[in-house]
């Protein structure tokens, strides 16, 4: 199933794509009533299995009304996932991104944080910061846990995830290596988008072996396969929870392939005013945003 989040008057309401449309969940309980379907994206994930199995019978049960259907055009979309516990990026996970930069494959995967501040949603527009001259795009295949899990095994870790779902770890390449931390490169305001959907994991064959592409303009920049991935998802997911724990709505960000401005070997063409970049990730759907200047 397709999962996604409405703004609406300062709330973020669950939505769910259908072959009629995308459902309101809030329209859609105006009219059915029913007291354990989740309203939100978190409800939904933290609900767990009872809950996407409720969500299920609910659209068995009721009749497909265009009162709550939204367009996809008119709709205000916000961050796919909207409060996660934790966000953790994996850098330098593909082979050729590595190559191009120049850096040594890693030994264990390198680990570094977001914030909520950085998540925002699919077809908003993103400022920014007058702080950098270089910031750049990032396509980055997310997993979305669904249960808690401590040292899990790598044969056991796809077993905890609720789904996979678009991401673009925009990172300010001026910031990011003022330090021997990548944190303050990573983390501005609206530095993670997300969506627009969140893609059930029973609807991805494989997560490490997905078509990968950042289109800017019109023009393909990163075209690549998660099948590079140094670290398979399972890998990653065993790894980290053998550091911490991770819970229901904890996003992990795989990493992304070559062809990033930063790689570039001539001229490095980095967002400007004006660009609209896109993710595309193969199950997943596509991810829009365009960039606008910041305000002196």
């Amino acid at each position: 199933m397709k999962f996604l989040t409405i703004n609406r008057n300062e709330e973020k309401i669950l939505g769910i794509k259908t072959k009629t449309g995308i459902i309101d969940i809030d329209k859609a309980l105006s009219v059915y009533p029913k007291s354990e379907i989740p309203r939100t994206i978190m409800e939904l994930i933290v609900g767990g299995q009872d809950s996407l199995n409720n969500i299920k019978k609910y659209l068995n049960e009721i009749s497909i009304e265009p009162t709550f259907l939204v367009g996809e055009k008119e709709m205000d979309w916000g961050p796919a996932i909207t409060s996660p516990n934790k966000i953790i990026c994996v850098g330098l996970n593909y082979r050729k991104h590595a190559d191009e930069t120049n850096s040594i494959y890693p030994e264990t995967p390198i680990l570094f944080p977001k914030y909520n501040n950085t998540l925002i949603g699919h077809q908003k527009k993103i400022t920014i910061p007058k702080v950098t001259k270089k910031l750049d795009y990032e396509a980055e295949l997310g997993i979305v846990m669904g249960k808690t899990c401590k040292y899990v095994s790598e044969k056991d870790a796809l077993d905890y995830v609720f789904g996979y779902v678009i991401t673009n770890d925009l990172s300010a390449r001026d910031l990011q290596f003022k330090s021997s931390q990548w944190l303050l490169g990573k983390s501005c305001d609206h530095f993670c988008p997300i969506g627009p959907y969140v893609v059930t994991s029973d609807k991805v064959i494989n997560p490490n072996n997905l078509n990968v592409k950042t289109i800017v303009n019109g023009q393909v920049k990163q075209n690549s396969n998660t099948s590079d991935m140094i670290f398979s998802c399972e890998e990653i997911i065993s790894y980290i929870s053998h550091h911490m724990t991770l819970t229901p709505g904890d996003i992990i960000l795989t990493g992304t392939p070559e062809g990033v401005a930063m790689g570039a070997s001539n001229e490095q063409l980095y967002i400007k005013e004006g660009d609209i970049v896109s993710v595309e990730i193969e199950s997943l759907g596509k991810l829009t945003n365009e960039f606008v200047k910041e305000n002196e």
